[in-house]
């Protein structure tokens, strides 16, 4: 059995990449949804550029090459993913049973909501504002369709299905519930290119909609993971990063409320635009103040993790995404408002997400295309 186990080894230390995997097949083994938390990480670096106070001009050619990566990061996961179902079929249809894993099923839309807002507001340079418009068009109603699925379906599965224990509560929890909040945000984007009228307005209210929708359910996630914490402190740490997600529902909407209001005015006139887009400023930086508390406490935790022992895995993303729509969130204030903190809060916040994406990044790459760790076969069950 030992020598079955040892004689690939010394083919696959010759090997530049994939090193510790025993075929280089073995890499779409254990292609899992929460992969796709590395598009949206990427993804959220360009558009929170593109946008950025103040320096976004300068950041406009470095956050195109980052979209594009982004963009291709996309491809190359659906494909593998696909390879994945083709080659691992049984590895792939227990996904959604698996009380943990099931919850990611909402990074794949977002992370499709990423790249299409991006072609909008960075590719279209590159390809032209109609093909971007399309592009983003074509992403946004997919990524919107499986947003909304995984909203219905995953805490659908978690209610009837999956064995839940009092402690089960953590970050990933939200991710099946916010990808109608990023729809709502990325739609409001393609709110001045829908047809005026009747399409238009379908359009806005139907992202206000899944706003509502997102928002509420957000709440009550976020309330069971504070009560967990209550009760049962920290737990594991390979889950700390993933306190890092509560910021997503929490910065996204600010986003939403902001972006939204501030196309109100191609729908409505008069008093109501004026009334929605205020609503960005007096739902916005309430719900900032709660989003500055919870990233002290989540960076306080994730410190103490770290000086006793953080292992590297994907929940690392965690760090990206979630730090990227409060950047967004914050900008849309600082638009709104005029405000030169709020500028400047923006832009420390965007360093704070370029450190953490290089780190996370460089990580993932070396653990998944150098040594293959990340991509190797599941261990099985005892």
């Amino acid at each position: 059995m030992n020598s079955v186990t040892l004689s690939p080894a010394p083919v696959a230390s010759r090997r530049l990449l994939l090193r510790d995997l025993a075929h280089p097949a073995q890499a779409f083994s254990n292609i899992t949804p929460n992969w796709f938390a590395s598009v949206m990480g990427t993804g959220i670096v360009a558009n929170a550029a593109a946008t950025l106070p103040i320096i976004a001009p300068v950041l406009r050619i470095p956050a195109t090459i980052v979209w594009a990566v982004a963009a291709l990061l996309l491809v190359a996961l659906v494909g593998a993913t696909a390879v994945h179902w083709l080659r691992h079929r049984q590895t792939a249809l227990s996904h959604h049973l698996n009380p943990v894993m099931a919850h990611f099923y909402g990074a794949p839309p977002m992370a499709m909501l990423t790249v299409g807002a991006g072609t909008l507001l960075l590719g279209k340079d590159v390809i032209g504002l109609p093909a971007a418009v399309t592009v983003d068009s074509v992403l946004w109603a997919i990524g919107t369709v499986l947003g909304l699925f995984s909203a219905i379906a995953v805490p659908y599965l978690t209610f009837t299905r999956h064995e839940i224990a009092e402690d089960s509560a953590f970050g990933g929890w939200l991710m099946p519930v916010v990808p109608p909040m990023v729809s709502a945000a990325t739609g409001a984007l393609l709110v001045p290119y829908v047809p005026a009228g009747q399409p238009r307005l379908t359009m806005l209210l139907a992202c206000y909609a899944m706003f509502g929708l997102s928002l509420v359910a957000s709440v009550i996630v976020i309330t069971l993971i504070w009560g967990r914490l209550a009760r049962h402190k920290v737990g594991a740490a390979a889950a700390v990063p993933t306190l890092w997600i509560v910021l997503g529902p929490l910065g996204q909407s600010i986003t939403a409320a902001n972006l939204l209001g501030g196309t109100a005015h191609l729908v409505f006139s008069g008093t109501f635009a004026r009334g929605l887009e205020l609503f960005g400023i007096v739902y916005g930086v309430p719900v900032l103040g709660f989003a500055l508390l919870w990233a002290a406490l989540a960076g306080a935790i994730t410190l103490r993790t770290a000086r006793e022992k953080l292992p590297f895995s994907l929940t690392w993303w965690s760090f990206t995404f979630p730090v990227g729509t409060c950047v967004t969130g914050i900008t849309g204030l600082a638009l709104h408002t005029g405000s030169v903190v709020l500028q400047g809060l923006a832009i420390i916040a965007y360093a704070g997400l370029v450190t953490a994406w290089i780190t996370v990044a460089v990580r993932t790459f070396h653990g998944s295309v150098i040594r293959g760790t990340l991509l190797a076969p599941p261990m099985p069950v005892a």
